[in-house]
């Protein structure tokens, strides 16, 4: 009869030991992705402050691209709310999309072009781009990293009991930017 309860004891303690192993894991991996989305936001604020004075140094020279221009600032206001990832990952989508057509328009103005505070605008939101592109390779991969510990056995047995019951959601380019990125790129002719 002791023996028995010494088995049962040891068994229970080993399975008590594995849950709160794999809980803790649990918090860590999600910790690292709040962090890591925490991140992003950092970015996605000091690009979002750099838009203003780029829409403003744009209406200096192209004042007839209305547009653009208002498409940008309401595309700029729709991130700045965003809160949920998937919310925020469409409206950064949106305002990528719209910053592409201001610099498409700036093609079309040499002036603004060799305007000194524009071209350090366009530097420093390069900069801010590439420093996006390593947060959410960064948040990609702690997202990836929680999601397979979330799924893996015996996390996936109690998981959603201890309100890890879903996936989270990667920052990802969009099916928009991902269907151009897929397509064949138009013909060049230099003969023309």
């Amino acid at each position: 009869m002791l023996t028995t309860l010494i088995v049962i004891a040891v068994i229970v303690a080993v399975v008590l030991f594995v849950v709160v192993g794999a809980y803790n894991r649990l918090v860590a991996l999600d910790q690292k992705a709040d962090q890591s989305f925490a991140d992003i936001d950092v970015q996605l604020k000091q690009r979002q402050d750099l838009i203003p004075n780029l829409v403003e140094t744009v209406k200096g020279y192209a004042t007839h691209e209305r547009a653009t221009l208002d498409a940008v600032t309401q595309a700029r206001a729709a991130a700045a709310g965003a809160n949920s990832v998937n919310d925020k990952v469409q409206a950064e989508n949106m305002l990528t999309a719209t910053l592409g057509r201001l610099f498409a328009v700036a093609e079309a103005y040499p002036d603004l072009k060799a305007n000194t505070n524009f071209l350090e605008l366009q530097r420093e939101l390069s900069d801010i781009e590439n420093k996006l592109a390593a947060a959410r390779r960064f948040f990609n991969n702690a997202v990836s990293e929680f999601n397979a510990v979330r799924r893996q056995f015996p996390t996936v047995l109690f998981a959603a009991m201890v309100g890890f019951g879903s996936d989270k959601p990667f920052f990802d380019v969009g099916e928009t930017d991902r269907a151009a990125m897929t397509a064949a790129p138009p013909l060049v002719n230099f003969q023309a």
